[in-house]
Order: structure tokens, then C-alpha cells, then sequence
């Protein structure tokens, strides 16, 4: 299984985003993460739309999704013809110096912003690509890992 980006231009009608929500849970897909927002035209939004699958899945999904009379257009994005960003805050215990000194390096190789050291835990930010967001999340696994939110992608073709 693997994931794709969707980005989905949609008249911005109200109950929009429920039909193509509702439309994945009717299918029985999951989606991973769904953000929304406007465009230069406020008659129109785009939503990207992470999902796990196969080939034949996202053919499918692509096509379901089409079909709805509020969709403008349907396009599967790569990571490396796109700009893709997602954010993530983690909140990891650091007790004593050497914790966060792991901390920091971890951040520093990854590019990610610690915003917020307290006695007994740092916050981390970092925003990148899915890809690297999730190799971020499985080296911080390592350490005990308090609280996480992921934003969700956010993307756009080149």
C-alpha cells in the first residue's frame, strides 16, 4: 500500500466538503489527511486529500471523485513534481540535559525548530515533505513521545 496526493479544485459550495468526504466513506477508503483552502477566486477551493492504496484504488478513487457535481478538477501529485508541505508538533520528554541534547540533534539533522524547552519536555516543529515528515516521526519514536498533531499536506503542482 502506498500513498498518494490528491489535489481536488471544487466550486465552493456549502456542504461540499462533506460530499466528498462522505463519498470516501461510502467506498470504504480512508483518508489520511484532507485540507482545505481557498483560492485566488473565493468561488473556488482546493482540497489535498492524502490516501492509501494501490494503483487500482487511486484509478478509482480519482474517477469516484470526478463524477461529483462540485468538482472541477482531479489531479494525483508526486512529492517530486510538486510542492508538498505538512507541519508537525511533537512534544517529547526531555527530564535531563542529556535527553535534550538528543533532542537537539535530532532536530538539527532534520531541520526541525524546537519552540518551547520546559523542565520536563521540548516541543518540536517541523514542517516538510510527507515523506520526511514520517522518517522525522519514526526517529523521534525512540524517544518517549508525550503528545503529536500533524496539519496535513498541503500541496501544489510545479
Amino acid at each position: 500500500m502506498q500513498k498518494y496526493i490528491l489535489s481536488v479544485t471544487v466550486r465552493n459550495n456549502a456542504g461540499v466538503l462533506a460530499r466528498v468526504s462522505s463519498l470516501f466513506g461510502r467506498r470504504g477508503y480512508n483518508i489520511d489527511s484532507l485540507t482545505v483552502s481557498a483560492t485566488t477566486d473565493p468561488k473556488i477551493s482546493r482540497m489535498s486529500i492524502v490516501v492509501t492504496g494501490d494503483e487500482p484504488i487511486l484509478e478509482q478513487i480519482i474517477k469516484q471523485v470526478s463524477k461529483l457535481e462540485e468538482v472541477i478538477l482531479v489531479e494525483h501529485l508526486q512529492e517530486t513534481d510538486s510542492y508538498c508541505r505538512e507541519l508537525v508538533f511533537v512534544k517529547l520528554a526531555a527530564e535531563d540535559a542529556a535527553a535534550r541534547d538528543a533532542v537537539r540533534q535530532v532536530a538539527e539533522v532534520y531541520g526541525a525548530q524546537i519552540i518551547e524547552t520546559t523542565g520536563h519536555s521540548m516541543i518540536v516543529e517541523l514542517t516538510e515533505v510527507p515523506s520526511r515528515i514520517d522518517a522525522f516521526l519514526a526517529v523521534v519514536a525512540n524517544f518517549r513521545v508525550k503528545e503529536m498533531c500533524r496539519s496535513g499536506v498541503t500541496a501544489i503542482l510545479r
